[in-house]
């Protein structure tokens, strides 16, 4: 076959695989219709809070995740720090527990893979800080070991969740949980993917009052408050 064959528009789908297809795209475009129209805004408006806070107090906030998680988890980070300038409010110090990966897999090979997310936050967790953690199940041993390694530092504790919300549920300071069958994995992970959309969104919108130069940033205020034109 050549290169030109391969580059060819690929034969029609036949009838039966079609309806296949479309029976399960259409059932989980309806299934995450359903867990976004139940998304508990007042959690998120709670959530948003608790990081303003800490963002005006100059706290810092971590992030973590499994899987489909990390990946929303090291997605947020960006968008918490970068994004939210355009408030010209104080710039969020914010920390991706998944990203630092000689670090991460160090711990988990030495000291277990439990251990991942609270071997780094025993080094940097303040009092007033913040973890969020996002989770599907709600039960991931080393999300649950962050949470707990947080609170006995004295920092607030933020969870997703999905299912039935498992431990983690009750176990953390805020929660958006979003209730789903159990496995429903791909709905309940693009479901905290928008909430953490959300909560950005807010923080961006929190902008300055005036056009003073905000605590902790040598940039004026204007200067954030239009976005730049990204090139990517």
């Amino acid at each position: 076959m050549t290169a030109d064959d391969q580059r060819a528009a690929p034969a029609s789908i036949g009838e039966a695989d079609r309806a296949r297809f479309q029976n399960l795209a259409s059932g989980y475009l309806a299934d995450l219709q359903g867990a976004l129209s139940g998304l508990d805004l007042d959690a998120i408006l709670r959530i948003v809070e608790r990081l303003r806070i800490a963002r005006d107090a100059g706290r810092t906030i971590f992030i973590a995740g499994n899987g489909g998680s990390a990946a929303t988890a090291s997605h947020w980070v960006n968008d918490l720090a970068k994004a939210t300038k355009r408030s010209g409010r104080r710039a969020i110090r914010v920390i991706g527990l998944v990203d630092n990966v000689s670090w991460l897999t160090a711990l988990a090979n030495d000291e277990g893979y439990d251990r991942v997310f609270s071997g780094q936050l025993e080094n940097f967790v303040e009092p007033g800080d913040v973890l969020a953690v996002i989770s599907a199940s709600g039960n991931s041993p080393n999300v649950l070991r962050a949470v707990d390694a947080a609170r006995a530092s004295g920092a607030i504790t933020v969870g997703f969740v999905g299912f039935d919300g498992g431990q983690l549920r009750e176990r953390v300071d805020e929660c958006l949980w979003v209730p789903t069958p159990k496995g429903a994995y791909g709905v309940v992970e693009s479901a905290h993917s928008v909430a953490c959309d959300i909560v950005t969104t807010c923080l961006i919108g929190d902008t300055a009052t005036d056009t003073a130069t905000d605590v902790g940033t040598d940039v004026a205020t204007d200067s954030l408050t239009e976005p730049r034109p990204a090139v990517r």
